[in-house]
């Protein structure tokens, strides 16, 4: 046997020894890591048990480590791409659309772009410029649509149906039950935005007892799934607790999905001059340098001729 080997086999039988009473485990399945820190083990419940008074101070400290390592890791784009142009879709809704007939997230330069026949005439009727399905002319037929994609577990949809109980759109009875409901069970599939809708119905009071502390968790899970506005709240709330060294990180992520408002704080801080220790100014300065080019990139990312013309032409199809 190496020494290499040697060595490996040295380690596993460090880590398989129970932190309370010494024990050694040759099998792993004997064997259980604390649940928060994942840094020790234990042999039983009642080893843990009698461990934790010594334990704890050192697992609430990497177990907030690990917390914040998940937390602040670049997240995934939350929108990718347009479907057809391929360009990255722009954050703020009105320069993208959920298409109801197909369900593809389409932006607003392919949206209102001309639609032809494959002889090359451009179509009079207005149809999806993905599948060609005629859109949806009145309010019951979006609505139809959108309930088909419910029961299809379109999680768009179902996310997009809370939306509907939640402010009472299209005729549909406000009830933040339902919603909530609803947006659980978008969650439930992946969405973001559905946490985030979760985090403002506990920070709203919409339906339940305002709870910051639940509002902040699912905060955090829509942010790291590359929420935008979630991780812009969180930074608002680290700012209020006057943690502003958390709040600039949150806003520099935020700032590269497209978010204005967080680069708007960020550029506040830097011209006050707000501070909570010696060279905070100049962190806050370098900040706001980085975070006026993570959004320019941004901006170039998914800025277009098509795009552009579609916005100058209709104000209610602006993008950034």
């Amino acid at each position: 046997m190496s020494t290499a080997d040697k060595n490996s086999n040295n380690r596993d039988d460090i880590l398989n020894i129970c932190a309370n009473c010494g024990k050694g485990e040759e099998s792993t399945s004997n064997i259980k890591k604390c649940a928060a820190c994942h840094m020790v083990k234990y042999c039983s419940r009642e080893c843990q048990a009698a461990h934790r008074l010594q334990h704890k101070k050192e697992c609430k400290k990497r177990a907030s480590k690990l917390h914040d390592d998940a937390l602040f890791k670049q997240p995934p784009l939350q929108y990718g791409d347009c479907q057809i142009c391929f360009l990255r879709l722009p954050y703020l809704m009105s320069g993208r659309r959920y298409q109801l007939c197909c369900g593809k997230l389409i932006c607003c330069g392919c949206v209102y772009a001309p639609v032809y026949d494959h002889q090359g005439n451009v179509l009079a009727e207005e149809r999806c410029p993905f599948c060609r399905s005629l859109v949806p002319n009145t309010n019951e037929v979006v609505v139809k649509r959108n309930e088909e994609r419910v029961e299809a577990g379109d999680a768009e949809s179902i996310n997009m149906m809370g939306c509907y109980y939640c402010s009472g759109m299209y005729d549909f009875p406000q009830d933040y039950t339902k919603a909530l409901e609803l947006w659980h069970r978008s969650a439930k599939l992946g969405l973001a935005a559905s946490f985030f809708q979760i985090g403002c119905a506990y920070n709203e009071g919409w339906g339940v007892e305002i709870d910051r502390k639940k509002a902040r968790y699912y905060y955090e899970l829509a942010a790291m799934k590359g929420d935008v506005d979630a991780r812009h709240n969180l930074g608002c709330m680290e700012a209020s607790s006057g943690n502003m060294y958390k709040a600039v990180k949150h806003w520099m992520i935020s700032v590269e999905g497209g978010m204005n408002e967080s680069l708007k704080k960020i550029k506040y801080l830097y011209s006050k001059g707000l501070a909570t220790k010696d060279d905070y100014s100049k962190a806050t300065k370098d900040d706001y340098s980085k975070a006026l080019q993570s959004y320019q990139a941004y901006l170039n990312e998914i800025k277009s001729d098509q795009r552009d013309k579609v916005a100058a032409e209709d104000e209610d199809c602006k993008y950034y």
